[in-house]
């Protein structure tokens, strides 16, 4: 069998290919995350006026379905298993220290939005160069990191991904790279018109390729799909609606009085008492003065006075609360985080509401943990220390439970099923780990049972100078 090995720079052209293929979905979400959405229909010949209005009935919800469940989700500790021989696991494993080194508490948010928003996002971990046994870890969006997977639905981690510092608008157009594989890094420059160009390569110590995908909601065939993409056809629904109920507010929302019959008067020279005219030789019209603390009163009786009803705006709005609640639905978001419509709910009924939410929470923690977990397997073999495969993360508790009704649920699972107290410390709502490991601390300094030992072992060590104290007393 001949293995045929690809050269870093022809897979740095199949990635850059693959990024620029990608590109016009990807910025499609990115612009309409960042609100710059595709304008609602308005006719060819629209004034200003009604351009500005296009521009103002933008209503960009699509940020708050990314961050309702991110909101939800922070990994909040970490636990390894049991030796082999039965020994407790260590209280703060070095790959934690490393996570918290690199300020992962705050950092990992955004790889999560960008999982969300997009379908994947990707981490690296690599040696710090100054330091090789502190690993470095960084987030990188889909929009800038190709993966090449063997089996993209089933492989952990990929075959090579190519990272890119920014995607050029046009071809010809240079742009720093780093080609991660199995064995090495690879700086590279793509997007010039001969093709990539390799720069240098360095081992980065791993036998994979260090580059996590976190894909909250993958296939079969490996395909990823975000939670914006498929609501862009409601969030322009709502734009449009949105648009021509500022038309008919603008235009159309006020009574308009209709006078048919009255003769004008015409402004005369008070001289004279001839009729004034303009410029353009018309008679100057008087205007009439029809305001709430007037009365209009015509001479000739034929004159006849009428209003115009305003345009009524309620269907509008009960089309933009249709299309929300749509936007809810679809993407199991709680309505009354959209509406604002939550009054008096009791803790039962909000749970109630916040189920889908709950669900849908749930799967994305169980995949990207996963992910969280790979990264901290590869920030070990970064520190030294033996990889654990059974170790796992833990998530912070985001549901809507009250604090008493926690710690009475907590109270009851240890007087009734007999769990360990100490279990149960990482589970009320915000406990860290760290405060986990310094009550440990606490309840052992504090442990009647110790100090009864420590006051045995003194009594041990004192009890010989005691007893020849004893015996030269009788002596004497």
């Amino acid at each position: 069998m001949t293995i045929t090995t690809v050269s870093p720079t022809a897979r740095a052209e199949l990635g850059f290919a693959r990024l620029r293929a990608d590109r016009d979905r990807l910025d499609r979400i990115d612009r309409y995350m960042r609100g710059e959405h595709d304008g609602p229909y308005i006719p060819r010949s629209a004034t200003e006026e009604y351009k500005l209005l296009a521009k103002r009935a933008v209503s960009n919800w699509l940020p708050l379905l990314v961050k309702t469940p991110s909101q939800a989700m922070a990994v909040d500790g970490y636990r390894r298993s049991a030796g082999r021989d039965g020994e407790a696991p260590e209280e703060t494993p070095a790959e934690w220290r490393a996570w918290q080194d690199q300020r992962m508490d705050a950092r990992q948010t955004p790889v999560h939005r960008a999982a969300l928003a997009y379908g994947q996002a990707f981490v690296t971990v690599l040696p710090d160069a100054a330091d090789p046994a502190r690993p470095v870890i960084r987030g990188v969006s889909p929009r800038l990191l190709y993966a090449s997977y063997e089996d993209p639905a089933a492989d952990a981690l990929p075959l090579w991904a190519l990272q890119v510092e920014t995607v050029p608008d046009r071809d010809g157009v240079e742009a720093r790279a780093w080609l991660y594989d199995a064995t090495y890094v690879h700086d590279l420059i793509v997007g010039g018109k001969g093709g990539p160009q390799l720069l240098a390569s360095r081992p980065h110590g791993f036998t994979v390729c260090p580059v996590v995908r976190f894909a909250p909601d993958i296939d079969l065939e490996g395909r990823v799909t975000g939670v914006v993409e498929p609501m862009i056809p409601i969030q322009d629904r709502v734009n449009q609606t949105v648009f021509d109920l500022l038309i008919s507010q603008t235009f159309g929302s006020f009574k308009v009085r209709t006078i048919s019959g009255l003769a004008p008067e015409f402004r005369r020279d008070p001289e004279s008492g001839e009729i004034l005219y303009d410029t353009n030789g018309r008679p100057q019209v008087i205007p009439i003065q029809a305001d709430a603390s007037r009365f209009l009163v015509a001479p000739d009786a034929d004159t006849k006075f009428s209003q115009l009803d305003e345009t009524p705006l309620s269907g509008f709005l009960d089309a933009i609360e249709l299309a929300t609640k749509h936007l809810a639905a679809l993407s199991q978001t709680p309505p009354h985080y959209l509406l604002g419509s939550m009054v008096n709910l009791s803790a039962e009924a909000l749970a109630a509401a916040e189920s889908a939410l709950s669900r849908a929470v749930d799967e994305y923690k169980h995949a990207m943990g996963e992910s969280w977990e790979l990264v901290l397997t590869l920030c070990a073999t970064v520190v030294g220390v033996e990889p654990d495969p059974r170790a796992e993360v833990l998530w912070k508790d985001a549901e809507s439970r009250s604090l008493a009704q926690t710690v009475d649920a907590l109270g009851k699972a240890v007087q009734m099923l007999d769990v360990p107290a100490r279990a149960m410390w990482s589970r009320i709502p915000g406990v860290t780990a760290r405060d986990v490991e310094e009550w440990a601390q606490i309840q052992e300094a504090d442990d009647p049972g110790l100090r009864m030992a420590d006051r045995m072992a003194s009594a041990v060590v004192a009890a010989p100078a005691l007893t020849e104290r004893m015996a030269g007393g009788d002596g004497e």
